[in-house]
């Protein structure tokens, strides 16, 4: 009797097995190998079914073996009776996407926020996925301004709110403005508790003007007035600092009630009529660059924020009637200091006394 029952169950066994599952249809499998790109499932058919990884997961980089191991028991979705090598096609993601819609719908109407993890950026916007969910993040609700550069964003999660979704469309469109704001705030909060005039800080230069940069020195925006560029002359900015440069800056104002921030990059060094004195004397030979030429003289720079005047009179030992029938701005020229005065930032230079003794040179200024 005993063989006769076993000998039917057997049969039986063997009958299911033959059954050809339905496709469509939701069966229960057990996981008999997990491989990097594919799962390997008995379905209690005469054939196995197999669940490649995109049947798995939207994401390429879905680790499976990470995820699942042998003996997992799932509920899988019959794609079709044959992938081409004789095995069952099976899909995840057709078991849980219904279910994902069903809890995205739910939570557009109680307008609650989600996270969701970003793949990619494409024309407008970013690609974001809510589990098996595809949807997009246009870039004007990334963000209270404007953003240029979306690559940074791949491979984020970002908490979001959903705005729209079609479930028949397949269409989910998702946004972060609302919190990019909050994020805001608080870095600004946190931002105003730490910072302090005179700190020196490391900034990114994100804008350029015809007066200025704006530098962000972490959640804020400062300004370094072109005047605080260089010590030297005033020259167009983006021959100081383009846009993207990491740049040493130094806090000269906060003021939190207008949230305004002012920098400067030429305050990181001395002013350098201060510490004249240490680097040149009366009766020194230096190289200079003549920036301005006047009826009377030509004005000579001996280095940023450092310029003296050289007479018409003392630029050449033959007579020059004016300073641009010899020179021209740009022009590297050796200079003789024949006397300074720092506190009032004036230096007297002479070309034509450069190979002349100190002591001429000297009589010679007295006498003017």
């Amino acid at each position: 009797m005993d063989n006769h029952s076993s000998m039917a169950e057997m049969m039986e066994q063997i009958e299911e097995s033959l059954k050809i599952p339905r496709k469509g249809s939701i069966v229960k499998g057990s996981i008999i190998q997990v491989n990097a790109d594919v799962i390997i499932v008995n379905i209690g058919y005469k054939s196995d079914g197999v669940i490649p990884r995109n049947e798995v997961s939207a994401d390429a980089n879905f680790d499976l073996k990470a995820n699942f191991k042998e003996g997992d028991e799932l509920d899988v979705f019959i794609v079709n009776h044959d992938n081409g090598e004789g095995n069952v096609l099976l899909s995840l993601r057709k078991v849980n996407v219904d279910k994902d819609w069903e809890e995205l719908e739910a939570i557009h109407e109680k307008d609650q926020p989600i996270h969701v993890r970003v793949t990619e950026s494409v024309n407008g916007g970013l690609i974001a996925f809510y589990k098996e969910i595809r949807g997009f993040v246009p870039a004007s609700q990334l963000s209270d301004r404007f953003v240029k550069n979306l690559k940074p964003y791949i491979g984020q999660e970002l908490k979001v709110k959903v705005i729209e979704i079609n479930k028949q469309k397949k269409r989910a469109v998702f946004s972060h403005k609302e919190f990019a704001v909050l994020e805001k705030q608080a870095a600004r909060e946190s931002f105003w508790t730490s910072i302090e005039v005179g700190q020196v800080v490391k900034g990114e230069v994100k804008r350029i003007t015809n007066f200025g940069a704006f530098v962000d020195i972490g959640g804020m925006d400062g300004l370094v007035h072109v005047t605080e560029m260089s010590w030297g002359r005033i020259k167009p900015v983006n021959e100081f600092v383009r846009v993207g440069q990491t740049v040493d800056v130094k806090v000269i104002d906060a003021n939190k009630d207008e949230n305004k921030i002012s920098l400067s990059i030429k305050q990181l060094t001395p002013e350098p009529w201060e510490t004249f004195a240490d680097r040149y004397e009366v009766g020194g030979v230096y190289e200079g660059k003549v920036v301005n030429l006047t009826d009377f003289g030509a004005f000579v720079e001996l280095e940023p924020g450092i310029e003296g005047l050289v007479h018409v009179s003392h630029i050449a030992k033959e007579h020059v009637e004016k300073p641009a029938d010899v020179l021209r701005v740009n022009q590297s020229v050796e200079i003789k200091i024949l006397e300074y005065v720092a506190e009032e930032k004036k230096v007297k230079l002479s070309m034509k006394a450069v190979n002349e003794p100190t002591e001429e040179v000297t009589e010679a200024v007295d006498a003017e």
